[in-house]
């Protein structure tokens, strides 16, 4: 297991990403000032983006159909805790967008190359919050 979405888990044989990019913003917003530079303030944290770019190909590794489970976890709009294979927990995310670009085809028309970018956008606050999230979804899963 590379790392887990939910119940959704990246691997050799799901979704292989070969890269990972986090762009993390804090906010600093300035007040103009007369005669001397503006002067900023910081409110807080920004927004948090991991970036997964992959490659599934189908006859080696990797399917389709697992960019269509991505799809329907986006559709459902809920956050879903990220979690690392080494178990490094990143937080609750979501699923913002999910880019495919099928090259190589056979000759019924299904992709022998599958190029994909998902983008996920953090939506928690802290590490307490999700612990919280994570006792209540498995109250949920027992009854």
């Amino acid at each position: 297991m590379m790392m887990a979405l939910g119940l959704y888990v990246f691997s050799l044989t799901t979704t292989a990403y070969q890269q990972l990019q986090r762009q993390t913003g804090w906010r600093h917003p300035s007040n103009p000032r007369v005669g001397a530079l503006p002067a900023r303030q910081f409110v807080g944290k920004g927004d948090d983006t991991i970036t997964l770019s992959g490659l599934i190909l189908p006859e080696i590794s990797g399917q389709r159909l697992s960019l269509d489970a991505l799809r329907l976890m986006a559709d459902s709009g809920k956050a879903w805790p990220l979690v690392e294979g080494t178990g490094r927990i990143y937080g609750l995310w979501i699923i913002e967008n999910l880019q495919e670009t099928n090259t190589l085809f056979f000759r019924d028309g299904a992709p022998r190359r599958i190029e994909f970018t998902l983008t996920l956008q953090r939506v928690d606050d802290s590490q307490i919050e999700l612990l919280g999230s994570l006792l209540s979804t498995l109250g949920n899963i027992l009854r």
